[in-house]
């Protein structure tokens, strides 16, 4: 009597199994406008001060827990918060801010444009500082609680609550206290505070030689120019210099990097003492650099320290760490021996060790937490991975800390005795876990619950395949819904693969996110192959394309679209390709080099010739176009157009500072010249890439355009 009752409820099972499955994806899920479907977070996580207890924001209050015991506890709420701002005449707050609780009893958040802190010890709240609405670029010192900031192209700090300004240039050509460079080398800002706050340094970039570049703003009745400086490859560059400003004294001095002048300037790092400014000069073919050391209070050279030199590029992208115990030694991040390591040098530039070594890369260095001990996270277990270490700077054990595969990001208590461990896997969408220092795990503060367990989703595999020369190439491939082995399929090929990016990670949906999985609900597969010349794989694998950018990443895209072919369920006559930005260019090439291939293909924000490309990035890769003219002649998509023979569409941005609307247009004229037919779209006002409520559009934009041809 019990066995058709099992096999009754069995049945059952299945039943609401598959039922509760039948959900698809949107466009808006696909922009994660439905927040339900994203992976769970804990709100502002994060250790309290020194201390070795964590805290969490949930329902407009704080906690605070114990990592040993767990024991959870109300830091503070909303409401106290607000008792303070009524009580020094302030508007109360109407959400919890961000607070980054930076003390054992303290924490400093942002409300408007004024600096609070508050002591949840003693339950007082008090203004730090203040600065003005149209302020930019704001950076908080918080040993001397001032804060750094621009207006226009001046630099401007606050000091006891008032403003004092520190650079009076009237040439807006000439711009003080921003990003340079292009943002390249890792440059994120251009305020760099001394570590007491005593001294403030700052980029001073002149592009008063660099040609203006219209960009037209639409909105307007009458359409105006909004002209920028963009330095296209091979031609006059801005030119950099790092002041240094004494508040004590009310002095800027500005360090004397010499000739010539368009240098990069990179990897700007304060001595602990504050007496010294250390700069990294790299020359403009990016194949050579000198890191300096600076007198802040005349300007002059000290010394160089070492010099790195390759004959392809050498690319900083991170500044020197001074040790905490020994600031006379300091760590450097460097490819010098082909992947990414880690090197301790002494004050002098003496390499006193390498610390990590081994054919995979330290990917992020994460700090000094713990005495005798550096934390990181790199790639030494597998490629598609991101693992945390810690590496003993006396025996050079390197201890893998996260244990579970997946791709994690680490939050490490002062002492170095804990860690939050926030990850996720191809299994895993997030957890996060408090692990000690050898990885062992105290307790899940947060289990994975998979937010798409509703939702009916194409199966992903990772897996490789071999490049011509023998190379392993990661490649995801979802498989559409419903899946019948008996069909043939559609396929688009997903691709970017430029340098910095690697597209294919042990991490939640295998890193293909919400978009890709759409399309294979729509009845696509979808393939996405990480190139020779993408991120994470050593420097040679990256510098691959070296001068002939879209040769060698076509040529592996092609090994990945012949395994395409291969497969028994996919029409080799219906096979597509979409990618923005280097995927952009790299899908129109595919398309080109390859025209009995492809039978659609979208191209977002492409790169079409790369002397209309700018300095920094372009002649890194490319060199200038006086010294490689052959590489971009090859390089070029204008001057195959001849060879298309499918459906295109092209995606620009009206207003893109990156990937400048001339590429498209320039590639639409020769177009209609060799009367060749290309679909064409703009985004009016849109940058290098859409945002909001206006990617759901462009998203399907995309699906349509694959629906309708492929």
């Amino acid at each position: 009597m019990k066995k058709p009752i099992i096999t009754l409820f069995i049945l059952l099972f299945v039943f609401l199994s598959i039922s509760a499955q039948e959900k698809l994806l949107t466009l808006q899920d696909a922009i994660y406008m439905n927040r339900d479907i994203y992976p769970a977070s804990i709100p502002q996580l994060q250790w309290i001060g020194d201390s070795d207890q964590y805290a969490f924001a949930k329902e407009n209050a704080i906690y605070k827990v114990t990592a040993k015991r767990g024991t959870e506890t109300l830091l503070f709420d909303l409401d106290m918060l607000n008792t303070g701002m009524i009580a020094g005449g302030d508007d109360s707050l109407k959400r919890l801010p961000r607070i980054n609780l930076y003390k054992d009893d303290a924490g400093y958040f942002k409300s408007g444009n004024t600096y609070y802190e508050y002591n949840f010890r003693i339950h007082e709240l008090k203004k730090i500082t203040q600065v003005p609405d149209t302020a930019g670029n704001i950076e908080f010192n918080r040993p001397s609680s001032n804060v750094a900031f621009t207006i226009k192209n001046n630099l401007f700090y606050t000091k006891d609550g008032e403003v004092k300004q520190i650079t009076f240039e009237d040439d807006p050509g000439i711009v003080c206290g921003q990003t340079v460079h292009r943002n390249e080398f890792g440059i994120t800002g251009g305020i760099f505070w001394s570590p007491n706050g005593s001294k403030l340094a700052f980029y001073r970039k002149d592009e008063t030689m660099v040609t203006d570049y219209p960009l037209v703003d639409v909105s307007k009745r009458i359409g105006t120019v909004e002209n920028t400086k963009y330095p296209m490859a091979g031609e006059t560059s801005e030119q950099v210099t790092l002041g240094v400003y004494d508040l004590a004294n009310d002095i800027t001095i500005y360090m004397k990097t010499d000739e010539p002048k368009d240098l990069y300037l990179t990897s700007v790092t304060w001595g602990p003492e504050e007496k010294y400014i250390y700069i990294g000069i790299l020359n403009r073919d990016q194949n050579h650099l000198k890191l300096n050391q600076y007198d802040t209070s005349i300007g002059i050279l000290v010394k160089t320290l070492f010099e790195e030199m390759h004959p392809k590029y050498v690319e900083p992208e991170t500044p020197m760490y001074f040790l905490p115990e020994n600031p006379n030694q300091f760590i450097w991040l460097s490819e010098r021996d082909g992947y990414n390591h880690l090197y301790l040098h002494d004050s002098d530039g003496a390499l006193l060790k390498q610390l990590t070594n081994g054919k995979w890369a330290v990917t992020e260095f994460l700090g000094f937490f713990g005495k005798e001990t550096v934390w990181f996270s790199g790639t030494k277990e597998n490629p598609l991975q991101n693992d945390i270490y810690s590496v003993n700077l006396t025996s050079g054990e390197i201890v893998r800390v996260s244990q579970d595969n997946g791709t994690h990001r680490a939050n490490i208590s002062k002492s170095g005795k804990y860690i939050l461990d926030s990850y996720s896997s191809t299994d895993v969408s997030r957890e996060v876990k408090l692990l000690n220092n050898k990885g062992k795990t105290v307790r899940v503060v947060k289990e994975d619950q998979n937010p798409l367990v509703e939702y009916n989703m194409g199966e992903t595999t990772i897996s490789t395949l071999k490049a011509e020369d023998g190379t392993d190439l990661y490649y995801r491939l979802i498989k559409p819904i419903n899946f019948d082995e008996s069909k043939k399929y559609p396929a688009i090929v997903y691709v970017y693969g430029g340098p910095h990016a690697q597209l294919v990670t042990d991490s939640w949906l295998g890193g293909g996110g919400l978009f890709l999985n759409y399309l294979a609900q729509q009845g696509f597969v979808v393939i996405t192959l990480d190139n020779r010349g993408s991120a994470n794989r050593g420097r040679d694998f990256e510098q691959a394309i070296f001068r002939n950018a879209g040769d060698v990443e076509v040529k592996d895209q092609m090994v990945g679209v012949n395994y395409l072919k291969s497969l028994p369920f996919v029409d080799p006559e219906r096979i597509g390709v979409d990618g923005w930005s280097y995927g952009g260019f790299l899908t129109i090439m595919m398309m080109l080099k390859n025209p009995d291939v492809f039978k659609v293909g979208v191209a977002g924000g492409p790169v079409t010739d790369w002397k209309y490309y700018e300095v920094m990035y372009g002649e890194r890769y490319m060199d200038t176009p006086q010294d490689n003219p052959e590489g971009y002649e090859n390089a070029s998509l204008i001057n195959k157009i001849d060879r298309l023979d499918g459906k295109l569409m092209i995606i620009q941005g009206t207003m893109d500072p990156t990937v400048v609307w001339q590429q498209s247009l320039v590639f639409l004229q020769e177009a209609i010249t060799k009367q060749k037919q290309v679909d064409y779209f703009v985004f009016p006002g849109h940058g290098h890439n859409m945002r909001g409520i206006d990617r759901a559009y462009l998203y399907e934009k995309i699906a349509i355009y694959f629906k309708e041809n492929l």
